[in-house]
């Protein structure tokens, strides 16, 4: 079974990339393409993964570093804790970004978990209660314009 949701996981980036429009939303949820730098390799590393808008910061989406409950962080969250320099593709739109690591020690990490939990069905709160490690998220932000 894991097997095919690795498979499934990598054509659904494919698809994704390839056109924004197709791959945006998965089962009604809006999903986004994540690219970090590997902070071992170098390489770039690609995730698909379900995302929110902040409607306090429009120029903000936030992801969730849940790794299906497991008990230690997913690949993308330590990569972008080495180099916060992130390329973000929400549908056809791709920008670079900021990424902020959101902890619950964050002012804004009760509001922002609602936020994604309530667009990913309440899933993040069944994953958070597998494992005992206080589950981040990621703020993306687009830069500012220029003076």
């Amino acid at each position: 079974m894991i097997a095919f949701f690795n498979w499934f996981g990598k054509l659904h980036r494919r698809v994704y990339q390839l056109n924004g429009s197709v791959g945006r939303r998965f089962a009604w949820i809006p999903c986004l393409v994540l690219t970090t730098t590997g902070r071992k390799t170098g390489q770039r590393r690609d995730s698909v993964l379900v995302y929110a808008d902040d409607p306090v910061d429009r120029s903000t989406c936030v992801v969730v570093a849940s790794n299906g409950g497991a008990d230690r962080p997913p690949a993308w969250l330590l990569n972008l804790q080495a180099d916060p320099a992130v390329h973000v593709q929400v549908g056809n739109d791709r920008y670079d970004a900021t990424a902020r690591v959101v902890t619950p020690d964050d002012a804004d990490y009760v509001r922002l978990w609602k936020l994604v939990n309530s667009i990913n069905g309440n899933r993040y709160d069944g994953y958070q209660s597998k494992t005992t490690r206080p589950i981040a998220m990621v703020a993306l932000a687009r830069p500012g314009p220029t003076p």
